[in-house]
C-alpha cells in the first residue's frame, strides 16, 4: 500500500480582495452620529477588513496553498518534499506525487487539506489524477487522524493530540495563524520547515495510532 502523509499551508486571498471585502462591511446600525460612523469607519473598519481578510486562507474558495509538505511511502522507499513556488504548479506535482496513492493520510485532511486542494485544483482547471471519495466514517482512502481520534464526534488540535501521546510538539514559535505575518516578512523557509515537522508528527502519531512504528 502506499501511503501519503501531508499538510498544507495557506495564505489569504489575492490583495485586490480586499477591496471586495471592504465593499461587503459596513458600518453597525446602531450608530447614530455622523462622528460615531466617522470613527468607525477609520478604527474599527480597517480592523474587520484584515480579519475578514485574514480568514480567507481558511477556505479553497479564494485563500492560496502556500505549500504542500509530504512523506510519501512506497514499501521500502521512503520520499519526501515540500512542495512550493506558483500555486498552479504546487497542484500540479501535487497529483502528479499522489497519482498511485492509495492511504491519504494527515490531521484534519478531510475537513480542510484535501479539500482546500480540490477546491483550488478546480479553481484551476487542473484535473486530480486519480478520484478521491471524501465519504465520512470511513479510514480508507483518507485516514484523518484528527477524526480517527475523537471517532468522529469532535475537534482536536494537532499540538494537543501530540501532547496526549508523550510526542514534542511540531510547533515551535510558529503556527497556522502566523504564517501570513512570517510570509510578509520574508521567513517562507520558516513556514516550508514548520509545514514538514507536521507531516513527520502526523507521521508519528499515525503509526502510534495503529500500534506500529514508521521505518
Amino acid at each position: 500500500m502506499i501511503k501519503l502523509f501531508l499538510d498544507i499551508e495557506t495564505l489569504p486571498a489575492e490583495e485586490k480582495m480586499r477591496e471586495e471585502i471592504a465593499k461587503e462591511i459596513t458600518s453597525p446600525k446602531n450608530l447614530k452620529t455622523e462622528d460615531a460612523i466617522k470613527e468607525w469607519e477609520e478604527n474599527e473598519k480597517p480592523l474587520k477588513i484584515e480579519e475578514t481578510f485574514r480568514k480567507t486562507a481558511l477556505s479553497g474558495d479564494f485563500g492560496r496553498i502556500l505549500c504542500v509538505g509530504y512523506i510519501k511511502e512506497m514499501g521500502q522507499k521512503i520520499d519526501k518534499e515540500v512542495i512550493k513556488g506558483e500555486e498552479v504548479d504546487i497542484l500540479k506535482k501535487f497529483w502528479d506525487v499522489a497519482r498511485d496513492v492509495d492511504l491519504f493520510i494527515g490531521h484534519n485532511i478531510l475537513g480542510f487539506d484535501l479539500k482546500f486542494i480540490v477546491k483550488r485544483s478546480v479553481v484551476y482547471r487542473i484535473k486530480p489524477t486519480l478520484p478521491i471519495s471524501f465519504a465520512r466514517f470511513r479510514s480508507e482512502p483518507i485516514y484523518d487522524t484528527m477524526c480517527e481520534w475523537e471517532k468522529w464526534s469532535g475537534f482536536i488540535s494537532l499540538d494537543k493530540l501530540a501532547k496526549a501521546l508523550g510526542f514534542e510538539s511540531s510547533k515551535g514559535t510558529l503556527d497556522g495563524s502566523k504564517v501570513y505575518d512570517y510570509h510578509q516578512e520574508g521567513r517562507t523557509d520558516e513556514i516550508y520547515d514548520y509545514c514538514m515537522a507536521d507531516v513527520e508528527l502526523t507521521r508519528k502519531i499515525y503509526y502510534r495510532m495503529n500500534f506500529s512504528e514508521p521505518r
